[in-house]
């Protein structure tokens, strides 16, 4: 097995993606013919380590923000740090603090493995995310496996960076539309505002957003029209929502498909409501999530 520390490139047809094991699990770099698809980790940012520079890192056993830093469940109490300074909130896990382990690695497919891991939230979980590389796409399989003693609440998501340009325009259809609180923090659900709508492909909001979109179909679409590229993202059922964030005064943007809705562990009947997406996993029991990422030419 490779070691946690190899960059390990993968190549199919016109299409290469870099992967550093020990940042996180994340993905370093995806290109089409030498043009970036993600925003691409920099070398200073490898060196040090950066997982917040890298193109995409997975988030597990939860995805998003944990409202308060608290949530109770089966009438036990569970209590978070924040994770991610100068955030006052634990964000998007544990798992991208953590170094994977190479399980295999071919020319084209890779799978990464987190060992069981106690963490400070209460979890004990594992995880593994699959990755296969063809000529037309990337597609990512993560997983996660509940390896405690108790019932508890999992969530899954990929978090992909994307570069911010003066054309860039993004396409995908929901339901609903969560209000952003104070914090970061993901509020009540409303109907999409027309200016938020994105089932009509439209440039990126002129000012802050940072919002989850519930009810997503799977389908979503990023087009670059000066570097000539499109990237689709489509994923299976269990990925209902989308989180968008995008600040004009920062180079990039992230559409993060994910299982539950930000804050859903805080939020009245949220493990009850399947709209919020969170998954009870009993001891032993998985779930698994594939999304997929086909590029093209325009």
């Amino acid at each position: 097995m490779a070691a946690a520390s190899d960059r390990l490139d993968l190549c199919a047809g016109e299409l290469t993606l870099a992967l550093v094991p020990a940042i996180g699990g994340s993905v370093a770099s995806f290109q089409l013919s030498g043009i970036d698809l993600m925003r691409p980790l920099s070398a200073a940012d490898r060196a040090a380590r950066n997982v917040l520079g890298v193109a995409m890192f997975p988030m597990v056993p939860y995805a998003n923000r944990v409202t308060g830093n608290a949530f109770n469940f089966n009438g036990r109490h569970y209590a978070f740090a924040a994770n991610n300074p100068p955030e006052i909130y634990n964000v998007h896990g544990t798992g991208w603090h953590r170094p994977w382990r190479v399980e295999r690695a071919d020319g084209s497919q890779v799978d990464l493995r987190l060992d069981a891991l106690a963490d400070e939230t209460g979890y004990l979980f594992e995880a593994s995310q699959f990755f296969a590389l063809d000529a037309s796409g990337l597609t990512v399989r993560l997983s996660v496996t509940n390896v405690g003693l108790d019932t508890m609440p999992f969530g899954v998501g990929l978090h992909p960076w994307f570069d911010r340009e003066d054309d860039v325009t993004v396409q995908f259809s929901a339901r609903r539309f969560y209000l952003e609180e104070p914090e970061g923090v993901s509020g009540n659900p409303i109907s999409i505002p027309p200016e938020l709508d994105f089932t009509n492909a439209r440039s990126l909001p002129d000012g802050w957003r940072n919002n989850d979109y519930g009810g997503w179909d799977g389908h979503a679409e990023i087009r670059w029209p000066h570097r000539g590229v499109a990237l689709a993202i489509e994923a299976d059922r269990t990925v209902g929502h989308l989180m968008v964030y995008a600040d004009p005064k920062r180079p990039f943007f992230c559409i993060e498909p994910q299982t539950n809705a930000s804050g859903a562990f805080n939020r009245s009947g949220g493990f009850e409501d399947p709209e919020q997406g969170a998954i009870i996993l009993v001891p032993r029991a998985t779930v698994s999530a594939t999304i997929r990422f086909a590029a093209r030419r325009l």
